[in-house]
């Protein structure tokens, strides 16, 4: 069922919020919490698709809040709010409100949306794009518990995980960061497998991913070892190669989707690493709501950090090449003076050898004298 609303109030919405539930049958609210989804208008369709997906397993009122462009100067001082209210099967599993603001309304979108959040439930906010920089200053953000992001969809995805690291907040999230979880659940089970010290790491991946640093930094900081980053072709991350003192631990997904994790000593074995679709990112994020201290604990490690610990040790292979090179060249060097050392003295053992010879007419003189 869907009910349009044209310059309308949050008071109406409410209302027609109430007439939709008795219109189906189900006047009962049983929804476990309210998802606002900051968006515009070319990304709102996949966003609130992904949204009634992810409320099979998280039933929710979800707010779509979309603040439309002015184009005039006459518009931009006038406000008005539409929506359009979806219960039923339009709404998934919960209730759906579409809001469109225009004019000076979009400046005060949380006062539209306080209204219509579900009493003593827990809220989440999630910007598909254009996130702020500091989530928990926004408007919206301060009326959440938990805030998503998606660093993926930013312009320059690795300096914007830099700029999250400075604004992080407990309840700040990425979905970047919730893509990389099958990865770091399939590696620590493989270090469970083995009694090993971890010596040094590679991670593989598309250039401009910002999950591929995120899972190097995480690596970075629980393993305390450097960790390279290099590229691939994709699609997202391809691989993880594990040094250790036992041989190495190589997970490799070329594909996408089904990888091979090999283990020294073992049989390699194929384990499912599908990519996945939004939906499953965004029901995994609203099953906890509380901080994630290990997503803050890498994004703090720092995208610097990471480049400066690679640079010092690709500085540390060239010293260590060079004073290998050094060293062959003064064991060649010693090698060529004991050779010459060695000529010289056969030359003079040769000259006093030759000194000391007798000759026919030495005898003679010898002879002589006596």
């Amino acid at each position: 069922m869907k009910i349009d609303l044209t310059g309308t109030t949050a008071g109406e919405i409410n209302k027609a919020l109430v007439e939709g539930r008795r219109a189906i049958g189900t006047p009962a609210v049983g929804m476990v919490l309210t998802l606002v989804i900051v968006t515009d208008e070319e990304n709102a369709y996949d966003a609130l698709r992904a949204a009634n997906d992810a409320s099979r397993e998280h039933p929710s009122r979800t707010l779509v809040v979309i603040k439309r462009h002015a184009r005039t100067l006459r518009d931009r001082t006038s406000s008005r709010l539409d929506a359009e209210v979806r219960v039923g099967a339009d709404a998934g599993t919960g209730e759906t409100v579409v809001v469109r603001l225009h004019g000076e309304v979009s400046d005060h979108a949380d006062s539209v949306v306080l209204p219509l959040l579900l009493p003593d439930a827990p809220v989440v906010v999630w910007w598909p794009v254009a996130a702020p920089l500091d989530p928990a200053k926004d408007p919206l953000g301060a009326l959440a518990q938990r805030r998503v992001t998606d660093t993926y969809a930013a312009e320059q995805p690795v300096r914007e995980l830099a700029a999250r690291a400075e604004t992080y907040t407990p309840g700040d999230t990425d979905l970047s960061w919730t893509r990389i979880t099958p990865w770091r659940s399939m590696l620590a089970a493989a270090l469970d497998q083995v009694v090993c010290e971890v010596t040094g790491v590679e991670v593989e991946g598309e250039e401009f991913n910002p999950s591929c640093e995120l899972l190097a930094m995480w690596l970075a900081d629980r393993l305390a070892v450097p960790v390279k980053r290099t590229l691939s072709a994709g699609p997202g991350l391809t691989a993880v190669r594990m040094d250790t003192t036992c041989g190495p631990i190589v997970l490799d997904r070329a594909d996408g989707s089904l990888a091979t994790l090999s283990i020294s000593g073992q049989p390699a074995r194929a384990v499912a690493l599908k990519r996945r679709d939004t939906a499953e990112l965004i029901a995994e994020e609203l099953r906890r709501l509380d901080p994630d201290d290990t997503y803050a604990a890498a994004l703090r490690y720092g995208v610097e950090r990471l480049a400066k610990a690679e640079d010092a040790v690709a500085g540390l292979a060239e010293v260590v090449a060079e004073d290998v090179a050094a060293e062959e060249a003064a064991v060649e060097q010693a090698a060529a003076e004991n050779a010459v050392t060695e000529v010289v003295a056969e030359e003079a053992a040769a000259g006093e050898a030759a000194v000391e010879k007798p000759t026919p007419n030495s005898l003679a003189r010898k002879a002589a004298s006596k």
